[in-house]
Order: structure tokens, then C-alpha cells, then sequence
């Protein structure tokens, strides 16, 4: 019961430092205070202290040097990744020329729950699954599950998943892309997800569940994405409507979702209105 205890109080003591971190309060190449001083300001042990600093040297946010102290070495990327909500199917195609992808696995399964359901195919129908982590920079930002219908998929290879925009690759296939919709959640990522996006387990993560359709309205990708909070946020332009008092109708941006201002702290714009969970085709 008291290592657990010391487990968790070196949880949250990792949780407010890295919060100062990440959210500028402390900045690059600022000293942090000692295990002493830490400990005291926290009213925890010099042992919980050392637990949290050492999960922050493994995330390469902070160096530890025995004559020198404790320094931050986080620097905010200098090419933040930010996703348009209104701009959903001009962000998409953007978004895979202006990363790098690895492709982590690549195979067909039966179509089965709500990935098939979420298509419109029946069960036991042969789609194309992928898992690809991309990267900004270097640095891993999302962890992406996605299925194919295979009458789509069998036009292009596994290398030419590893190297191009899914999305260009389906509207090659001769696909005539309609219309997308998504869902936006939280939840925490697990060990394999953890690894991929070099994160701790049980880190929070953005949730997104889309699945784009042809001009017909058959689905034609099902996409499970995990982002990193700290890497990645989704914004969107709101104008006031006239139909209704305090409401607001989302704008689209003319250049794709990205223009100069944007940045990639947490997403601090405002929010949509949240729909039930559970995908269906369009009407």
C-alpha cells in the first residue's frame, strides 16, 4: 500500500511539472529546483520527487546533471499541427503531405462491429487494415487505425501507404469523395500506444473516429486516430448565426485550416457542439 501511495504522489507531481513545462510557464534551458526544494514545496518525499523528475528525463523534457541541476530542455515544435473541425476533407489530404508516416502494419481482415456497420458493409467482407504513426518533425503525434473497403484498396500497395495520403490513394482508386463525418472523445493510451508516440501509459490522448463516403454515400474509409494533446488540437472559426439567439455557425477557412496564428498548445478554441456517440451514413 505505500509504494502504491508513493506511486501515486509521484504521479502528480510529474503531472504539475510537466503541465509548467509543456504550457510555457517554465521554458527552455530554465533551471528547475532541487529534490529538496521540490519536496517541500509538494509535501512529498525526496524519493517521490526523484521518481517524477526521472519520468520527465525519459520523456526528454527535462536533463539531470549532478553538477549542474536539473534544466529544461522542451522546446514547443516550430511546426505545430492543428486540424480545421469545419475544413474536414481539404485538411486531410494536407495534413499527408506535410508529415512523415510509418507504417506499422498493413493486412486484410473480415469486416466485423461497428467498423462495419460505420461502412455500410456486411459482415465478414474482406477490408484492408492499416495502423501508421506519423510525425511532425520527428516527433510522433498520432497513431492512426484505418480500414478500407478491398474494392478500393486492392488499387494500390503497401509501399504506397507508407508514402502517400491515404485519401489521395482512394480518389485515384476512382473514388469520388462525398462527404466525412466524425467524432471527437478522449481517452488514455494504452502500452502498444504509449510506445508508438513515445508517451507514458495511461496518458490522455484526443480521440477522433471518421469515416468518409462517396458522392453515393458509401462509406469508403474508416478512420481511428489517437493524438498526442500536446502535439496536435483542432480548431474551428465560428460566426454568428442570425437563426437563433448566442448561436454560432462554423466558417471554413479558405486555405485548407492553416494559416500563421495557428498553434498547438491546448486547444483553447471553441468547441462544437458534442453528438451522440455511434457513426451512421448519410442520408
Amino acid at each position: 500500500m505505500r509504494d502504491w501511495l508513493g506511486e501515486a504522489k509521484a504521479k502528480q507531481v510529474y503531472l504539475v511539472l510537466r503541465d509548467r513545462i509543456l504550457s510555457g510557464a517554465v521554458g527552455f534551458g530554465a533551471k528547475l529546483a532541487t529534490e529538496n526544494e521540490l519536496a517541500l514545496q509538494y509535501g512529498v518525499s525526496r524519493v517521490t520527487v526523484r521518481r517524477a523528475l526521472g519520468e520527465l528525463a525519459r520523456e526528454r523534457l527535462i536533463e539531470r546533471r549532478r553538477s549542474a541541476g536539473t534544466r529544461v530542455i522542451y522546446r514547443p515544435s516550430p511546426a505545430p499541427m492543428t486540424a480545421d473541425i469545419s475544413g474536414v476533407l481539404a485538411n486531410l489530404a494536407e495534413m499527408g503531405r506535410r508529415t512523415a508516416v510509418k507504417l506499422l502494419s498493413f493486412n486484410y481482415v473480415p469486416a466485423e462491429g461497428a467498423v462495419a456497420e460505420a461502412l455500410g458493409v456486411p459482415a465478414n467482407q474482406l477490408l484492408q487494415r492499416s495502423v501508421r504513426v506519423r510525425s511532425v518533425d520527428g516527433l510522433p503525434f498520432s497513431y492512426l487505425t484505418t480500414y478500407v473497403p478491398e474494392s478500393v484498396s486492392v488499387t494500390f500497395s503497401e509501399q504506397e501507404l507508407a508514402t502517400r495520403p491515404l485519401l489521395d490513394l482512394i480518389e485515384r482508386a476512382g473514388v469520388k469523395v462525398g462527404q466525412a463525418r466524425q467524432r471527437i472523445s478522449a481517452v488514455l493510451a494504452g502500452p502498444e500506444v504509449a510506445a508508438a508516440l513515445d508517451l507514458h501509459s495511461g496518458s490522455p490522448l484526443i480521440e477522433l473516429v471518421r469515416v468518409v463516403y462517396d458522392r453515393q454515400g458509401r462509406g469508403v474509409e474508416h478512420l481511428h486516430a489517437l493524438y498526442r494533446p500536446d502535439r496536435y488540437a483542432f480548431e474551428i472559426d465560428l460566426v454568428r448565426s442570425d437563426a437563433a439567439e448566442a448561436a454560432w455557425s462554423p466558417v471554413m477557412r479558405q486555405d485548407g485550416g492553416r494559416n500563421d496564428k495557428d498553434k498547438i498548445a491546448a486547444p483553447k478554441s471553441p468547441r462544437t457542439k458534442a453528438k451522440p456517440a455511434g457513426l451512421r451514413p448519410p442520408r
